[in-house]
């Protein structure tokens, strides 16, 4: 049974399993659970319905991912919503809000400050730096890297498989450089490099490397003034 210190605050049919560390004045919703080995930082607040410090599983079609290399961190500060999901390795960040419905997989990283919207996807081996903000509904794919101060706008989607399964490919997504800005519903295909401080305009696809403080838009998205 993991030690839970007198300043937490628990709400109904929580689970706690073992090694799990909890810090000073966390309050934790009902009918949440936290998975072994899970560590909550100080000062943090999980809504009702969580599950957190989940362990990956995969089918034979899909990659193999590794299984207990580290435990979540939720660093002092955090917020997450109701009904959010987090996975085992992954580390977040101080002062991170994270909304409703939210999933965030296993080996991702999350800056200081930053925003992961209401019912957002993070998939795994991607790094968000601090300040950044993505949106409702936005689906961030894997091996996608956000620097600092990136903004993504509501419902935009990202790709890390040039090929969509149909031959061998290293999957890798977009990335997205400091400051810049994605409009909502943006597409971002695998590979491309967003310049720091450019803005893609709402609906555009992105299929090429834009260049630092450069506008684009449209689809395929180009440079406009």
């Amino acid at each position: 049974m993991s030690a839970i210190p007198a300043s937490t605050k628990l709400g109904d049919h929580v689970v706690i399993e073992k090694d799990v560390t909890i810090g000073e004045n966390v309050v934790i919703g009902h009918h949440t659970v936290l998975l072994q080995g899970t560590q909550i930082g100080d000062n943090v607040v999980i809504g009702n319905n969580c599950v957190l410090g989940i362990q990956a599983s995969v089918s034979q079609r899909m990659r193999k991912v590794s299984k207990g290399s580290s435990p979540l961190i939720i660093q002092p500060g955090t917020r997450i919503g109701n009904l959010a999901s987090i996975y085992s390795g992954t580390r977040i960040g101080k002062d991170v809000f994270i909304g409703d419905h939210a999933s965030i997989r296993n080996e991702v990283s999350v800056g200081d400050g930053s925003v992961i919207g209401r019912s957002a996807v993070v998939e795994l081996n991607t790094v968000i730096g601090e300040n950044c903000t993505i949106q409702t509904l936005a689906y961030v794919t894997g091996d996608t890297t956000l620097e600092d101060n990136v903004f993504i706008g509501p419902c935009v989607s990202m790709s890390n498989d040039k090929y969509m399964g149909a031959q061998s490919y290293s999957l890798r997504g977009p990335y997205i450089k400091k400051g810049a800005k994605i409009g909502n519903n943006a597409s971002l295909l695998p590979g491309v490099t967003i310049g720091s401080e450019s803005i893609v305009g709402a609906g555009s696809v992105v299929t090429k490397d834009i260049g630092d403080n450069t506008t684009v838009a449209g689809v395929p998205a180009k440079k406009i003034k």
